[in-house]
């Protein structure tokens, strides 16, 4: 067994982002300043759009997306029950309701078919979630939408590298939203960015995301001069910091490295577990990228001969942290109490978050750590 604990999703942090956070800390600009808009420019040119927001977490985006889309109380908008909890909360903040439609058990993306069950007179929006890093089935669902004239809002907070069909996630629908959560495939601590094609939903994005002030604060104190804003809206307080994005510029040049070195030991995992009795992730069509950001194994206590629960216990035990992604989201207590929301009746969703476990995936992992995880696997099912 391994001396030391290896922490699950611990992001791998280089002297580049060292020394950009000491700077920001030395020109004493910590807030919402030029480092915030090198980041937005970067992402948006490693996204192919022409608009990025950077703002404090990607909750504040979905959240954002949901108010700038005009969505309003009443309006229904059609989710996945295989998600964090923030996709749903950003939701009822805006005033909307959450409606689930079940996933694919293959693919543990919503499943286009219970979307168009799920549509009502009072559905405005769609909004699927990547998960796990692989595409949802994006052309079945945006003819959906077209037919039904639905907003689309992408939840990328695991996609950053992801790709359908030639079309980057977060840049198929109205709006797509990134996480650079710690444990992200790029991090920038606490953060996130509204991607969009749409000038006029970007500048109301940044706008919203600032207390609804028409200029921001680097502008308002620019070589310039000073300049008076106003107020054009009820806004809240979503920007992102210059410390934040001090570490997300580099990361973002480094995406495509860690992306590869995922990819090893993504491969490495699939090789050795082919004959323990895990579920691995499912392969993916030619013409999709899937980001690698969460292996997730289906332990069933049949096969395997230990519970996923029990199994999370002999891996921490044996010093490797493990992640939960995710319990249905009917199964949590607040759901069920609010939105009536019974987990039989999202099975596909109730047997993956029954049954679903993560193991460490970040370019910080040595060949060690790896090998450290399959020994300990092997040791939980007995192989």
């Amino acid at each position: 067994m391994r001396d030391s604990y290896l922490v699950f999703g611990q992001p791998l942090i280089e002297q580049a982002e060292i020394d950009e956070v000491v700077g920001s800390m030395q020109a004493a600009w910590l807030g919402t300043g030029p480092k915030a808009a090198e980041f937005e420019r970067r992402v948006a040119a490693y996204k192919g759009v022409p608009h990025a927001v950077g703002l404090n977490s990607c909750t504040a985006g979905l959240h954002l997306a949901c108010v700038v889309l005009g969505l309003e109380p009443g309006d229904e908008i059609i989710t996945t029950p295989m998600t964090f909890c923030a996709s749903i909360n950003a939701i009822i903040h805006a005033g909307a309701t959450p409606v689930l439609a079940d996933v694919d058990p293959v693919t543990m993306n919503i499943d286009p078919e219970a979307v168009r069950r799920a549509i009502t007179p009072r559905t405005k929006a769609i909004l699927p979630v990547h998960f796990a890093g692989r595409s949802c089935a994006m052309d079945e669902l945006m003819a959906i939408a077209k037919q039904h004239d639905l907003k689309v809002i992408e939840d990328c907070a695991h996609a950053i590298e992801t790709e359908y069909h030639g079309q980057k996630a977060g840049t198929i629908g109205d709006l797509g939203v990134l996480s650079f959560y710690s444990t992200k495939n790029i991090v920038t601590g606490e953060g996130g960015m509204v991607l969009t094609r749409d000038a006029e939903l970007a500048q109301r994005t940044k706008m919203m995301g600032l207390h609804g002030m028409s200029s921001d604060a680097w502008k308002r104190f620019s070589d310039d001069g000073y300049r008076h804003y106003d107020v054009e809206e009820i806004g809240f307080k979503y920007n992102m910091m210059d410390l934040q994005a001090a570490i997300g510029m580099h990361q973002i040049d480094r995406v495509e490295a860690y992306w590869q070195r995922r990819q090893v030991i993504w491969n490495r995992y699939l090789e050795a577990f082919a004959n323990m009795p895990l579920q691995t992730p499912a392969t993916w069509p030619d013409n999709e990228r899937h980001a690698l950001h969460l292996f997730t194994l289906l332990v069933n206590e049949a096969d395997a001969g230990i519970s996923r629960d029990n199994m999370l216990i002999a891996l921490h035990k044996q010093n490797i942290g493990t992640g939960v992604h995710y319990r249905a989201i009917p199964d949590l207590k607040v759901y069920r109490e609010r939105c009536g929301w019974r987990s039989e009746d999202y099975p596909n969703a109730k047997m993956i978050g029954d049954r679903t476990l993560s193991l460490p995936l970040s370019p910080k992992l040595t060949d060690q750590d790896v090998e450290d995880v399959i020994a300990a696997v092997a040791n939980a099912v007995d192989c």
